[in-house]
């Protein structure tokens, strides 16, 4: 680990808090290698049921460090151009990880979200703003295309029209907005974000570990699937989801009518 990206762990929840906040949280290969190194324990942590991934300071994240870029604006286009494509690639690789975690992952989204932020933020499974927070994507005000999986995901959350807008025009909108084009799923006040996004992850921590597992798996990858392969793995989850402990309790529960106590046997 590093110190650009803490990492908390309580009860099963992870928090992963970007710490450059001097920034706005933007990022540079240090942040890049501290969010890698962040998966690589929670994906050997048995105990890790949910993640967090939130902001210190004023803002979630506001894109890539331009103090950073501006280190090779001097340098000729071609080793200008292997400079930023190893950089990328170095980055993306921690979208890709993150979507295949076990675990659901939330954005707790305060202040700016922009360019990579934003890729981040549609990256995570939930999302919750506060009421302040701005988002943009960015990329065209700095004559580059998107990067993070952008393009992927801004098109499946918006749709095509919205998707162009938002990054041809690279325009600012609130988080009503977000809401509204389905970016996010909740939006609250700011002195509520931190105690409705622990709220959200204990819940989401305290469920069926496998079940959700299997949901969020299912989910990510039903666009590319055709109906009949996706019923198959639907059918495939379930009759795995049927061997854990986590069923027969759940089922227990239901017929003496009391509250499930999933992940204790």
């Amino acid at each position: 680990m590093n110190e650009t990206v803490l990492y908390s762990a309580d009860g099963g929840v992870i928090t992963l808090t970007l710490n450059r906040p001097k920034v706005l949280n933007a990022i540079n290969p240090d942040m890049a290698e501290g969010l890698g190194l962040a998966l690589d324990r929670i994906e050997s942590d048995n105990a890790a049921r949910a993640v967090v991934i939130k902001g210190a300071g004023d803002g979630f994240m506001a894109g890539g460090d331009i103090k950073f870029f501006t280190g090779f604006t001097g340098q000729p286009p071609a080793e200008r151009r292997i400079a930023f494509e190893r950089f990328i690639r170095n980055v993306h690789p921690t979208i890709v990880r993150l979507r295949r975690l076990r675990q659901p992952v939330i954005a707790a989204v305060h202040g700016p979200c922009a360019g990579f932020g934003m890729s981040l933020m549609m990256a995570c499974d939930l999302a919750v703003a506060s009421a302040e927070s701005m988002f943009t994507l960015a990329y065209i005000h700095l004559g580059v295309s998107p990067d993070g999986g952008s393009t992927f995901f801004l098109p499946r959350h918006v749709g095509a029209k919205q998707a162009m807008a938002i990054a041809l025009l690279g325009e600012r909108f609130d988080a009503p907005k977000a809401l509204a084009l389905g970016l996010v799923n909740e939006v609250v006040p700011a002195a509520v974000l931190a105690d409705r996004v622990s709220a959200l992850a204990r819940r989401l921590a305290e469920g069926p570990a496998e079940a959700i597992a299997a949901t969020k798996q299912l989910l990510s990858q039903s666009l590319d699937r055709t109906l009949d392969a996706q019923l198959q793995a639907e059918a495939d989850a379930f009759a795995r989801s049927t061997a854990t402990g986590d069923f027969t309790e759940a089922v227990d529960a239901f017929v003496n009518k009391r509250a499930p106590r999933f992940g204790r046997n």
